[in-house]
């Protein structure tokens, strides 16, 4: 604690005392009150004590802490709950995270919410009303809006977003013995009812704040709702009737490393579908999860062509589950790191089938059968990659084995390059969805696509003849490692080389076919254009910076960028900062190809010291590098 904050942190214990003079007890090891001249015990929480300091983050005697508060005990309780509900997904922040326990009682909550860092002004209590609008009032006014036709004031239609956001977390609280909770689910529930949910689509996005209120306020309803079957109908329109398949089995086998893993079933839940399923004791409560869709990405856009999440996780707590999803999806299981299990048995009651491919499993016979599951999501698992889009994309494919092959030579190119082993630890996956959270495409576990780019995953020929440029680059940046990354410079950049190496060494296609970028002549003008600016290191990024690792490609060809990462799977302790770094991968570079390249980075701006060049005095140097007629 600063000494500047002293006085802030005396004067609140000071109120908590309420002038009793009391003991004031601190969680041991905690250090906040170190440097603040008050007088303090460290101990665990005791009723005799006048005030309690602790973090959020710890397990507590909740009902006494709450029953010493309501006596007259001060509490001092402080942390944040984004970081805990990051890596607890399907955990529910408002009710699960240790510090709401406590807190949500005593009409406060810890948000999972995060704001940008800087300065706020405090709000005035005498404009509060005015100029914040009550979350209680606001809401009244939007039900009137809704309900009766009236109209919203200038600044409470400004306000509808916060509403919003308001609205999902007072209903996460699931304080049903609350009669502040349990009405403000029923007005939230009349308005839908009144107005219905907008049916959010490519054909219909939802862009005015009204709408968005109701889609999000929607979702969140449904799932707080004691009879969310009554409230379907009003909330999706026209859901189709797909057969079922009942009391289905899975043998789920897996061997997980440090990450998540998702487990395709080959099931699909309908829009509001419930489902049960009994799970093997020995995975209840070992932070296995259900997954309800495979669209993850989470929509910060002002108009949207879906709803901001679609997808449910549901913790494993028991060993027969209900789960379901307001808009429906595939079914998964997602295991958590550092499991092994072969042959476990899952059984879902009810569900529909999806079509599901899976190499070396399925046969041509049993696809022809399969593709014409009702699911409107398909899944192709091959060998290091599994492939998501919609059944529509896939329901004439006659050769999956072809797609097959195609998939299995990408990987094995990825991993080639990687200098990794030609089995991944973990399949990568690929899922197509109507709109994603950023860009063209991106990367992660899932890679995610736009659904108009799904069907050239599936095109053999196409791919070999025009590429998969994108799909590639997003598989490249997985394979990003922050040894030899300078972001924010070589973030578009070095995810390429795996475009590059893919399309030549593996589809056969050169690279200047591959992407109008890597055209002879586009590639000089890009380097003239950085030596015009005056090789400022600010402006090398992506097809800039990208050159400089196909120039020394073009002489040292790849094997010599396939030891370079080979040796940096060797090294643990690389510098932070990018200077650090680039002068690392000059020396490990030269060092690989038995030649002094530090003239050459230089030449590119490089900020390359004075030690590396002295470390690689004794190689040759390259004296005919590309770079020196720029000099």
């Amino acid at each position: 604690m600063s000494h500047q904050l002293a006085p802030f942190w005396k004067n609140a214990i000071d109120w908590l005392d309420q002038s009793r003079k009391g003991v004031i007890g601190v969680q041991p090891n905690h250090n906040l009150l170190s440097k603040s001249g008050l007088k303090y015990k460290e101990t665990a929480f005791r009723t005799d004590l006048s005030v309690f300091v602790c973090r959020a983050y710890d397990n507590q005697p909740v009902e006494e802490i709450q029953d010493f508060v309501a006596e007259g005990g001060g509490l001092l309780i402080g942390g944040h709950a984004w970081n805990w509900a990051q890596s607890q997904p399907g955990k529910n922040p408002i009710t699960d995270f240790s510090g709401n326990k406590i807190l949500n009682t005593l009409g406060l909550s810890l948000m999972a919410a995060t704001i940008p860092g800087g300065s706020y002004k405090a709000t005035v209590p005498s404009h509060e009303m005015t100029y914040t609008c009550h979350f209680r009032n606001l809401l009244r006014s939007f039900a009137g809006h809704v309900t009766q036709g009236k109209e919203l004031s200038k600044h409470e239609g400004k306000k509808l977003e916060k509403l919003g956001m308001e609205c999902s977390n007072f209903l996460m609280m699931k304080s049903y013995d609350s009669y502040s909770y349990t009405q403000v689910l029923s007005i939230l529930t009349d308005i839908l009812k009144k107005s219905g949910m907008p049916q959010v689509s490519v054909k219909n996005p939802v862009k005015n704040p009204k709408d968005h209120l109701l889609l999000s306020v929607g979702t969140e309803v449904y799932k707080a709702s004691l009879d969310p079957d009554a409230l379907l109908p009003y909330l999706i329109k026209d859901i189709p009737v797909l057969p079922v398949v009942k009391e289905h089995r899975i043998r789920i086998t897996v061997n997980t490393a440090d990450e998540n893993e998702w487990i395709s079933t080959g099931l699909y839940l309908s829009p509001g579908m419930k489902t049960e399923m009994i799970l093997p004791a020995n995975i209840v409560n070992k932070n296995w999860t259900i997954q309800i869709g495979c669209q993850t990405d989470y929509l910060e856009h002002d108009e949207l062509k879906r709803a901001r999440s679609v997808h449910e996780r549901f913790p494993v707590t028991a060993e027969k589950m209900q789960v379901w999803n307001l808009w429906g999806g595939l079914i998964y299981l997602v295991a958590p790191p550092n499991t092994k299990m072969e042959g476990v048995e899952v059984v879902v009651s009810l569900a529909v089938r999806a079509p599901y491919y899976k190499s070396g499993v399925t046969t041509a016979a049993d696809w022809l059968s399969l593709r014409t599951a009702p699911a409107p999501w398909a899944e192709f698992e091959f060998d290091n990659i599994i492939l998501t889009v919609p059944s529509d994309v896939v329901r004439k494919l006659e050769r999956p084995d072809e797609v097959a092959a195609l998939w299995n030579d990408i990987m094995k190119g990825i991993a080639d390059l990687a200098v990794i082993p030609h089995k991944f630890y973990r399949k990568e996956r690929m899922v197509a969805d109507e709109q994603i959270s950023a860009g063209w495409m991106h990367a992660g576990y899932p890679v995610m696509i736009h659904t108009y780019s799904a069907a050239e995953l599936f095109e053999p020929d196409d791919a070999r003849a025009a590429g998969l440029w994108g799909e590639v680059h997003e598989l490249g940046h997985n394979q990003q490692r922050s040894g030899w990354e300078f972001r924010p410079h070589t973030t578009e950049c070095t995810c390429n080389l795996w475009s590059v190496y893919v399309h030549e060494e593996v589809l056969g296609l050169k690279r200047e076919k591959a992407h109008p970028s890597m055209i002879l002549t586009n590639r000089k003008n890009t380097v003239d254009k950085y030596v015009k600016g005056g090789k400022n290191l600010s402006d090398w990024n992506v097809w800039t910076a990208l050159e400089t690792y196909l120039q020394l490609q073009g002489i040292f060809g790849w094997d010599a960028f396939k030891k370079v990462f080979a040796a940096y799977h060797k090294i643990s302790n690389y510098p932070s900062d990018n200077s650090g770094k680039m002068n690392l991968y000059a020396e490990t570079f030269s060092q690989t190809v038995e030649m002094n390249l530090s003239a050459f980075f230089k030449s590119w701006g490089w900020p390359i010291d004075r030690a590396t060049e002295e470390k690689l005095t004794p190689l040759p140097p390259w004296s005919d590098h590309p770079m020196l007629k720029y000099d």
